[in-house]
């Protein structure tokens, strides 16, 4: 194997992915990479709506079962995915791009960030909240002053053989009330947003184009970058 790292294989899928199909597709591509036998991929989808628990989910933090809840390998607490929100799972060989597992999180924090950039928001993240957050200074602040920020990504990975898989989930246009149901990531008073509910006429494939834009950006070709 060439010491070069081949971009991805892209793949987009229409209308809404069966989430344990979406699993199953994940498991047998790893050990395809794994061994040599496919290239690297990233897949964009939607899901039906539901609930993913991950690995530090706390049963507190599942509020009202309002959709199916799904136990699933990745880090992390509870999150939603639905229609309307872009899910990215990310299907990249570490052991040719960096056996780093917080270098890796950090570049796909900075691939939303920068993505979200085309659209003139500004992404950020904060230590002890995974995710994406955006500043809300029009809403009230939270009691003792804080600051209002809002969630507009999810990150959670997990690794085979150091291999990725699971991915990101960026807001688009979900219905934010489904997150109602769930602490979204275990953190409390801050909210949820979108890229329509901050008032921009987004579209899935205009995030789509961003994000292929912007991945070589922090994806760097070889190791050596």
């Amino acid at each position: 194997m060439s010491d070069a790292i081949d971009f991805p294989e892209w793949r987009v899928s229409p209308g809404l992915t069966d989430y344990a199909e979406a699993v199953a597709f994940m498991e047998q591509r790893v050990a395809e990479i794994a061994s040599g036998q496919a290239p690297e991929l990233i897949w964009l989808v939607e899901h039906p709506p539901l609930y993913t628990a991950g690995t530090s989910a706390k049963a507190a933090d599942l509020l009202a079962p309002r959709f199916p809840v799904i136990e699933t390998g990745r880090g992390g607490q509870y999150t939603y995915h639905g229609p309307g929100q872009r899910v990215v799972y990310v299907m990249l060989d570490l052991n040719r791009r960096g056996r780093d597992v917080r270098a890796f999180v950090a570049r796909l924090e900075a691939w939303v960030i920068d993505a979200l950039a085309e659209f003139s928001v500004q992404g950020e993240i904060r230590a002890g909240r995974v995710g994406v957050w955006v500043k809300r200074p029009e809403k009230p602040s939270l009691p003792g002053g804080t600051p209002r920020e809002d969630k507009i990504a999810a990150i959670g990975v997990k690794l085979r053989r150091w291999i990725s898989f699971h991915g990101i989930s960026i807001n688009v246009e979900p219905d934010l009330s489904h997150y109602s149901g769930i602490v979204p990531c275990g953190i409390s008073g801050h909210g949820v947003t979108s890229l329509v509910d901050l008032g921009l006429p987004v579209s899935m494939e205009d995030l789509d184009v961003a994000l292929r834009a912007s991945f070589a950006r922090n994806f760097p070709g070889t190791p050596a970058d």
